[in-house]
């Protein structure tokens, strides 16, 4: 069986936030579940280590092409074009966007800047929430919030996996010139625990992604679904708690996920959080009319 053909290696149960969670209307879940299918088993063929660069690609071509319905190589992008075409209001934009991303990690191992990184983002990791407001019909305003809360998950999964990507697959998400202004060679990241310098570089990768978190944290007040509104808040907190776990702790040589229990701990903060939100707007005066 090929990489395209195989099943993904993990269901949305495996990610550091919900996908698709409870909080979510059930006759919504099902075309974002459809479309977390198609990214995890597209990343699984970026990702895999026995694959040339070109082979990658070429798996990649065939997920795109199963989408579209002009083959049905991958099966693991049939259930998203089975839900694009039963609601038309959703287009495979979001989708291509991604592949755009596990393209560019089949031949790039590193990044220059954060500019750079950014760059990546907007194509690994803003899709995936503007996919879920389409799924609700949310305005394009929502965008810019969902994309920076969306980027900080990223970057921090990046921190989290720094040391098994560069010994897995010698990618380097971290940014090349933070590296080189903190004296941090690459080749730190195959240390048992981080060396000073790159903790340096880490710190500031930290501080940087506080930023995005800070601005994403807008976006539950900014969705008009309030069960989107819990689970958008529910994210923004656990991405808060993670990026704090990642000051406190060094990703090459201690535990930076949170437990299934903590997880649901923080997930509770999130929803009151939330719900404190909801009842303040809703009993804040009407602004009174032009006279």
């Amino acid at each position: 069986m090929s990489a395209v053909e195989q099943a993904p290696s993990k269901t949305h149960k495996g990610e550091n936030f919900p996908v698709a969670s409870l909080l979510i209307a059930p006759e919504r879940r099902a075309p974002i579940l459809a479309y977390y299918r198609f990214a995890r088993g597209a990343d699984d063929v970026a990702d895999n280590g026995a694959l040339t660069s070109q082979q990658k690609l070429d798996g990649l071509d065939q997920f795109e092409a199963t989408l579209l319905g002009k083959s049905e190589a991958a099966p693991a992008a049939k259930p998203l074009r089975a839900a694009l075409a039963a609601d038309r209001r959703l287009t495979a934009r979001h989708a291509l966007d991604l592949l755009t991303a596990f393209r560019m990690d089949a031949v790039k191992t590193r990044y220059a800047s954060f500019d750079e990184l950014m760059t990546y983002c907007a194509f690994s990791a803003a899709p995936v929430g503007r996919f879920v407001l389409d799924v609700h019909g949310e305005s394009e305003t929502t965008w810019a919030a969902s994309d920076a809360l969306c980027s900080a998950l990223q970057i921090i999964n990046h921190m989290q996996d720094c040391a098994a990507d560069y010994r897995n697959l010698d990618r380097v998400y971290l940014p090349q010139d933070l590296l080189k202004s903190c004296c941090a060679p690459v080749e730190e990241l195959a240390a048992p625990s981080a060396p000073p310098h790159l903790r340096a570089a880490l710190d500031r990768l930290v501080a940087k992604t506080a930023v995005l978190i800070e601005q994403g944290e807008k976006l539950p007040g900014e969705v008009r679904d309030i069960r989107l509104s819990l689970e958008t808040a529910v994210i923004a907190t656990l991405a808060k708690r993670l990026n704090l776990i990642l000051k406190r702790r060094d990703p090459l040589s201690e535990e930076t996920h949170l437990s299934k229990p903590a997880t649901l701990g923080f997930a509770c903060v999130g929803v009151v959080s939330a719900l404190s939100g909801l009842a303040r707007r809703s009993l804040a005066p009407m602004p009174k009319a032009a006279t």
